[in-house]
C-alpha cells in the first residue's frame, strides 16, 4: 500500500549536525595518514562507518524514518544522474580500450606532438573541451583514458597524468556560459554570464598559465617517444574523435557516452578488431567495474543529507557570518561559506546555491560587486570540489587511472593555483574595477 512520504521537523544539533563529516574524514584520511597509503583504508569502509554513525545520532524519528531520510538523500536526483554517468563511463572506457581505440589514439598523439608538449597539449585540452561542454567530469571521461596511455609511454605515472586533465577541467567548469556552477553563481547574485565571465577570467587565467608553464618545465625533461601504430589504426581513433566532437558540440554527457558505446562497437566489429561477444563481455566489465564508485556515491548522499536535516549547514551559515569587518572580510566570509558548504555536500553546484541568498544578503549590505560575488563562489567551490576524494570528478578519474583518490590530489596542480590566486584576489583587491 502506498504511503504519503512523512515530513519531519530536524532536530537542530548545531555543530555536532557535521559530526558525520569529521567521522569520515576521520576514518578515512587519518587512519590512512597513520599508515602511510591510502590504500589501506577503503573509502567504502569509511563511508560505511559514517552512514551508521549518522544514523544512529539522528534524534527525534524513529529508526525506519531516519534511514528513509538517508535514503532520500541517496536518490537525490543529481545522484542519480552522476550514477547513470558512471555506469555508461565504464562501460565506454572499457569497450574502447578492448577494441584498442585508446592505444591507436595515443599513437596518433605522439605522431603528430613532441613529448615535451604532451603535458601542455593534455591540459590545454582539458581546459578547452570542459569550457566548450561545461562540465569537469564529461571532460575527466573524455581524456583520461588517452592521458594514461600517454603516460605509461612517458613513463608517468596513472595519479599524475589523470591529475592533469582533472585540473584542466575545472577550468572550463569555472569558466564556461553553460556551467551549472556559472549558471548558479549568476542567477543567486543577479549578474550577467558576460560580466561573470570578466571578472573571473581576470583571477583564475594567471593560475591556468602558471599551471601550463609547469606542465612544459616537466615535458622538457620527458624522453622522446616514438609511436607504434600499426596500418589501419586510425579507424580505431574514430570512437573517441567522435566522443570529442560531439562533446564539444555541446551534446548531453550521456548522450556523448552512448555514442561512444555504439561507435566502439560498429568500428571493433567493421575492423575486426573486436569481435560481438567481446564486446558485450567488455560492456558488463566496465558497468560492473563502477560497483565501488556508485556505492560510494550513494553512500554519499545519504550522509550529506543527514548532515543537512541535523542542522549542520545552517549552523555554518550562521555562525561563519558573524563577525564580518569591511569587503575585505566579507569577500573572505563569503568564499569560505562556499568552501565549507562544499566541503559537506561533496557538489559544487549545490554549494552554491545552499550559499547564494546568504552571500547575496553579504554583498547588497557591505557594497560588494555581484559580478566579483559570483566569481568567488564559483572559484572557491570549484576549488575544493577539485580537492576533495569524494567528489564525483576525483572519484571518477581514480577509477578510471586505477588508484586511489589521494594519490591524485597532490598533482593537482591547476586547483592549487587557482585557490591561491582566488585568495589573492580577495586580500590584495583585484581586479580592481570589480573590487571597489
Amino acid at each position: 500500500m502506498q504511503q504519503d512520504t512523512p515530513t519531519f521537523s530536524p532536530k537542530r544539533w548545531g555543530w555536532f549536525g557535521l559530526s558525520p563529516l569529521i567521522v569520515f574524514l576521520s576514518v578515512y584520511l587519518l587512519t590512512s595518514i597513520c599508515v602511510g597509503s591510502f590504500d589501506k583504508m577503503p573509502i567504502t569502509v569509511a563511508f560505511t562507518v559514517a552512514s551508521i554513525y549518522a544514523v544512529a545520532i539522528t534524534r527525534g524519528i524513529k529508526l525506519e524514518e531516519r534511514i528513509r531520510q538517508y535514503s532520500r538523500g541517496a536518490s537525490d536526483p543529481n545522484i542519480l544522474l552522476m550514477i547513470w554517468i558512471f555506469v555508461l563511463a565504464g562501460a565506454f572506457a572499457t569497450g574502447a580500450k578492448s577494441m584498442g581505440a585508446i592505444d591507436a589514439t595515443v599513437n596518433l598523439i605522439l605522431s603528430l606532438l613532441p613529448s615535451s608538449l604532451l603535458l601542455p597539449g593534455l591540459f590545454i585540452a582539458a581546459c578547452f573541451i570542459s569550457l566548450s561542454i561545461g562540465t569537469s567530469v564529461g571532460t575527466v571521461i573524455a581524456l583520461v583514458p588517452i592521458a594514461l596511455g600517454l603516460g605509461e609511454s612517458l613513463g608517468l605515472s596513472n595519479a599524475y597524468v589523470a591529475a592533469v586533465v582533472t585540473g584542466g577541467a575545472f577550468f572550463g567548469d569555472n569558466l564556461s556560459f553553460i556551467s551549472d556552477t556559472t549558471i548558479a553563481a549568476t542567477r543567486t547574485q543577479g549578474c550577467s554570464m558576460k560580466d561573470k565571465f570578466r571578472a573571473n577570467i581576470a583571477i583564475v587565467l594567471p593560475a591556468a598559465i602558471i599551471a601550463l608553464v609547469l606542465y612544459f618545465v616537466v615535458g622538457l625533461e620527458l624522453p622522446a617517444v616514438r609511436p607504434s601504430g600499426e596500418a589501419g589504426s586510425f579507424f580505431l581513433t574514430l570512437p573517441y574523435l567522435l566522443v570529442l566532437v560531439a562533446a564539444v558540440a555541446g551534446m548531453n554527457v550521456l548522450g556523448v557516452l552512448t555514442l561512444g558505446i555504439i561507435a566502439c562497437g560498429a568500428v571493433g566489429l567493421g575492423t575486426g578488431a573486436l569481435p560481438a561477444w567481446d564486446w558485450i563481455a567488455a560492456l558488463g566489465s566496465g558497468i560492473t567495474g563502477m560497483g565501488e564508485l556508485i556505492i560510494v556515491t550513494l553512500m554519499a548522499g545519504g550522509v550529506l543529507e543527514l548532515i543537512r536535516y541535523n542542522g549542520g549547514i545552517d549552523y555554518l551559515l550562521k555562525h561563519l557570518t558573524r563577525g564580518i569587518s569591511g569587503k575585505r572580510g566579507a569577500e573572505l566570509t563569503i568564499a569560505i561559506l562556499v568552501s565549507v558548504a562544499n566541503l559537506c555536500t561533496a557538489n559544487n553546484t549545490i554549494a552554491i546555491l545552499t550559499t547564494g541568498k546568504v552571500s547575496r544578503e553579504i554583498t547588497k549590505q557591505y557594497g560588494l560587486d555581484p559580478r566579483k560575488t559570483a566569481s568567488i563562489l564559483d572559484t572557491f567551490s570549484c576549488f575544493v570540489q577539485g580537492l576533495i576524494p569524494y567528489g564525483a570528478q576525483l572519484l571518477l578519474a581514480s577509477k578510471l587511472a586505477g588508484v586511489s583518490p589521494m594519490d591524485i590530489v597532490p598533482n593537482l596542480y591547476y586547483p592549487f593555483i587557482m585557490g591561491g590566486c582566488a585568495l589573492l584576489s580577495i586580500l590584495l583587491r583585484f581586479p580592481r574595477r570589480y573590487s571597489r
